[in-house]
């Protein structure tokens, strides 16, 4: 069988094409930032109602983490100190299929310029038992299941 070795090269683009149109599968992050108070960074953007937690599409040729860095600059104005610490990865494909995000803790970071150019409506802390009203279910259960102590879904 090692002869499938020397058609690897050949086969391999192939097969990736036809993967990436078969399976479809997208990749997002979210961050789960504390201050020393313990309260929880959300955004609010301009194009979809409700409070998040900061995050986004993860870019080709970017690790998850270089994304959850870049979008929490772009979005919060806030860089991280140290690496930031992978909590979960989650299935989104309620919202859309093959999609999954990869949710990041970071408790030691800096405040930057956020670049984000009228994407992000507000950015403020919250504590987390007294979230505002229309900040997303998606939003109140990582907050359940990172801080409050809930089981950790597989689901966003």
């Amino acid at each position: 069988m090692l002869w499938r070795r020397n058609l690897q090269p050949i086969v391999r683009p192939f097969y990736q094409a036809y993967s990436r149109l078969s399976r479809g599968a997208t990749l997002g992050v979210r961050a789960l930032v504390l201050n020393p108070a313990g309260e929880v960074l959300l955004v609010e953007h301009t194009y979809v109602p409700g409070w998040f937690l900061p995050g986004g599409g993860v870019e080709r040729g970017e690790t998850v983490e270089q994304a959850v860095v870049r979008e929490l600059a772009e979005e919060a104005g806030v860089r991280p100190l140290r690496r930031p610490t992978l909590l979960a990865v989650q299935s989104n494909h309620r919202i859309f299929r093959g999609d999954h995000v990869v949710v990041f803790r970071v408790d030691d970071w800096e405040p930057c310029r956020a670049s984000a150019q009228g994407e992000i409506h507000a950015v403020a802390w919250h504590h987390p038992d007294r979230l505002p009203a229309d900040a997303t279910p998606a939003t109140h259960q990582r907050i359940a299941e990172f801080i409050g102590g809930a089981e950790a879904s597989q689901h966003w």
